[in-house]
């Protein structure tokens, strides 16, 4: 399983990362990771029009989108686009940020998993 981070180097310029997920354990129900210690779960909905200008992220955070896709495109100008069922971890809290903007002019519900 691959997620897409996000990061700020060390002259804050943001870059994309793709990371594998370990598994730690199998068993009869399948493959697990080790546990992920979280702070807090947030539930959002994007509007259609979202569109946000350079940011960083608040927090440590996993973005898992419920439906919906995001563009994200990190200082270093890639863009990339984050679909219904993917899971986006931005680390990009310092540094020059990114943006983000719905795709396909459609509403998007995520969760968040704080991590600090």
């Amino acid at each position: 399983m691959k997620i897409t981070r996000i990061y700020a180097d060390a002259d804050g310029e943001s870059h994309f990362e793709d990371v594998e997920v370990a598994f730690a354990h199998t068993s009869a129900v399948g493959r697990v990771s080790d546990p992920i210690a979280a702070t807090g779960l947030l539930f959002r909905e994007a509007p259609a029009d979202y569109d946000l200008d350079w940011h960083n992220a608040p927090r440590r955070q996993y973005v898992i989108n419920l439906d919906g896709s995001v563009q994200i495109t990190a200082s270093d100008g890639e863009t990339r686009v984050i679909g219904a069922g993917e899971v986006f971890l931005a680390e990009d809290t310092t540094g020059k940020g990114h943006l983000s903007k719905a795709v396909d002019n459609q509403v998007r519900n995520c969760v968040f998993v704080t991590l600090d």
